[in-house]
């Protein structure tokens, strides 16, 4: 009776779970609009502390640009006499205040700055003694997480600046059965805090948030639906049934044993 009981509860939980999962993404667009357009907005990343930035200076002249980027690495491979060359990464931690100590020029606070404001600011330095001076900034940690119910959660490394949380969920899989379109979490580390967003799936309002793009270091949790927290619970205190269980079995076996030496005795 128990086993039929059981069928019928974890029945009903999957038919529910399904039930919240087919609401559509976007739901509220018009259907009857064939087209429409809303404003991309600023997805430009900012540099923020412990950032890794890699940044490479070039001119017209390579020998004068040599002393603002660190020197290439050389090694002999063996059975050759000649030396491999390798251009060093030039790679920059930003610092907890905000900082990085870049040859010749010195101490730049580059925090809430853009790649592209970087480069124009390092570009304006060095140009009174390099000739046509081209200064690359690129991110080298983009990378977001994605936990909870989705296919593949785990860490997203990113080559672009331009990641949406629909980017996200896309790499890692989409959501599972159990994801809740309507509540999933974002965590950012913002300004030594952390802020908390929650963003709705379904609702077309998503393209016009200021977290629509993603930052660096963004963490992104999919809830799970009340069948899968419900299922969950039942789980859990099913194991810890079968563990109090076993528990109790240990210690009637040991008491047994006892008890069949004292007997021989």
């Amino acid at each position: 009776m128990k086993i039929k009981v059981l069928s019928v509860i974890a029945l009903l939980i999957a038919v529910s779970s399904c039930k919240t999962s087919k609401t559509p993404y976007f739901a509220n667009l018009d259907a009857e609009q064939m087209s429409g357009q809303i404003d991309v907005g600023d997805y430009e990343l900012r540099i923020a502390p412990d950032d890794m930035l890699s940044i490479t200076v070039s001119s017209s002249v390579p020998d004068a640009a040599a002393p603002y980027n660190l020197p290439a690495v050389s090694y002999s491979e063996p059975g050759k006499e000649e030396l491999t060359i390798v251009p060093n990464l030039q790679v920059y931690t930003v610092s907890k205040e905000g900082d990085i100590d870049f040859p010749i020029v010195g101490r730049i606070h580059v925090e809430g700055m853009t790649r592209t404001e970087l480069s124009k600011y390092i570009e304006d330095k060095i140009r009174p003694d390099l000739d046509d001076p081209f200064v690359l900034v690129q991110f080298m940690n983009f990378k977001v997480v994605v936990l909870g119910e989705v296919k593949i959660p785990g860490q997203i490394s990113v080559q672009t600046e331009r990641l949406s949380i629909l980017d996200a969920i896309g790499a890692a899989g989409d959501l599972t059965i159990y994801g809740e379109r309507e509540n999933v979490l974002l965590i950012r580390e913002e300004n030594g805090k952390r802020i908390y967003h929650r963003f709705d799936l379904t609702d077309k309002a998503i393209f016009e948030s200021p977290y629509f793009y993603l930052r660096q270091n963004d963490v992104i949790y999919v809830m799970p639906n009340k069948a899968q927290q419900n299922n969950a619970r039942y789980n859990q205190l099913a194991s810890y049934r079968i563990s109090v269980a076993g528990t109790m079995v240990s210690a009637v076996s040991v008491l047994v044993s006892l008890a069949i030496a004292l007997f021989i005795r």
